[in-house]
Formats: C-alpha cells, structure tokens, sequence
C-alpha cells in the first residue's frame, strides 16, 4: 500500500474573494493556505543548517537530506534521529551519525538559511555541489512503459491532498515500473518533497532505490538529479523543463531524465532505452 501523508501542513485564514463577471462581487471567506516553517538541522548536536519546509515527516525530511549530501547511505548509519525537546517549538531535528557515516566536510557553508525553493545553496564551491555518488545506475536495467510513464503526473495529482486543500505545494512519488505508487510527500519546496521520500526509503531500509520511478509535480533541476542519482533511482520524470546541468549530470550518472511529462506527452532526455513503446 501507497505510504501518503497529510500532515497538518495547511492552516485556515480569512481572506476576501472576488469573483469578476457582469459586475464585481466581494466576500470573506475562510482558506487553506500551506505552512512554511523554519526547521534546524543539528548533526550531532551541531548545527547544520536551517531550512524551510511544510511542517510534517519531519524526519524523513531530515534522513533524505543527508543522503543527498552524501553523509549517509543506509539506515545504520544513524543511530540516532529524533527531535530536540528544548527547541523553539520543536522544529529542530538532531542526527546522531553512526558508524559507515561520513561526516560532512563543509559544515561552515551550511549555517545559512535555506528558502524552500533552494536545495543546493550555501555549498562552498561548484565542486561540492556533485557529490560522490554510492551506486552506479548504468546497470539499472529497469523498463517502464511509455504508456505507464504518461500516466503518473496524474495518478501523483490523484494523491496530493494537501496541495487539494492550499494548491501551494509541490509533490514528488516514487513509484514501480508497472506504476504502482509506494511513497508519497509533499512541501512548499520541491527538493523537501523528494528529500522527505528518499528519507522514508532510508529508515524503511530501501536504499538504493533500484527499480524505480521518481515522478515530481515541478522541474527537473539538477538539484533534484543528483538526489535521484544519489537515492539509486534510475529514472526520474518531471511535469516540467530540465535545465542543461540537469540533463548533463542525468546523462553522465546513467539516469533516465524525462521532462514534459503532461498528458499524453513526455521527452525523454537522457539515456531512453529504459523507456518502451509497449503498453
């Protein structure tokens, strides 16, 4: 069964609604709008960074975070993950690094606030930016159906029932090639939604993520390939453009990059022969 959250990341506000026809109508209302919090990040009790995200899967969040920058690969890795009792509201999350971990060399350049539209910012140079990746993708012989790929930007839509209640958030799920959905997140920031299923995949003891999909509601930014890239995913499908560093890394790491993907049309960028025509 799908793993979807709906956390309380929607709150009620009053607000006047105008509707414009043959004449100018005016009224209040009640709307759900989606939460953007600011979350601390602590390794080993050391603050790492501060971002911000919808409230909700806070730790998961947090896991896929370190995956993606390269700390952490498997669950053991941490040994411990929980949030810190003597926080400001409770949004901080503190990681315990465990044997196998790698200690993140560039903590300096992380002490920065993170808007929700940034995944990759405060790292220290170009270099840093594409991590050394744990898992090769070349030999991922996934297949998926050109049929079931054009498929899953709706069947994601389908199950996004926070981004129903506030239309603010973005969503990323992880599915099978037959496209079965096994993970569903959504955040206010794009790179937090893909971080949050690459966390669930960790602590269920998932990685690498070979053998399958990673749909996402918004572009394919290179921010969001080197995740994918970093999680084992083969083939990540994006509603939206590539940028060309994402299409370079996709092309370089083994991924299959898709972009376009609306309807009953997609592009494939990089590495097609893990897409099929048949049905």
């Amino acid at each position: 069964m799908a793993e979807v959250v709906h956390a309380a990341g929607a709150r009620s506000e009053r607000v006047t609604r105008y509707r414009i026809g043959e004449r100018v109508e005016a009224a209040e209302c009640d709307d759900l709008i989606a939460v953007e919090d600011p979350l601390e990040i602590r390794i080993d009790g050391e603050s790492w960074s501060i971002t911000m995200r919808t409230p909700g899967d806070d730790l998961d969040l947090v896991a896929g975070f370190l995956v993606g920058e390269g700390v952490i690969t498997q669950a053991d890795h941490l040994s411990g993950l929980g949030h810190v009792g003597d926080a400001v509201f409770g949004n901080t999350v503190n990681a315990t690094l465990g044997a196998g971990a790698t200690p993140p060399a560039d903590a300096a350049a992380r002490h920065s606030v993170m808007t929700s539209a940034c995944g990759i910012c405060g790292t220290e140079s170009i270099d840093a930016i594409e991590k050394q990746a744990r898992w090769e993708l070349e030999s991922d012989d996934t297949i998926v159906s050109a049929a079931v790929l054009a498929t899953l930007p709706d069947r994601l839509r389908e199950a996004q029932t926070l981004f129903d209640a506030t239309g603010g958030v973005h969503a990323a799920g992880l599915f099978t090639p037959a496209g079965d959905l096994l993970c569903l997140r959504e955040d206010v920031g794009r790179h937090n939604a893909v971080d949050k299923v690459v966390g669930w995949a960790l602590r269920q003891d998932r990685l690498p993520l070979r053998g399958t999909v990673l749909q996402v509601s918004g572009r394919a930014s290179f921010e969001l390939v080197q995740k994918a890239r970093l999680a084992g995913i083969p083939v990540l499908a994006a509603v939206g453009a590539p940028s060309s560093l994402s299409r370079d890394l996709a092309e370089s790491s083994g991924l299959t990059l898709v972009g376009f993907s609306r309807g009953t049309a997609f592009s494939v960028y990089t590495h097609p022969r893990r897409v099929v025509p048949g049905r």
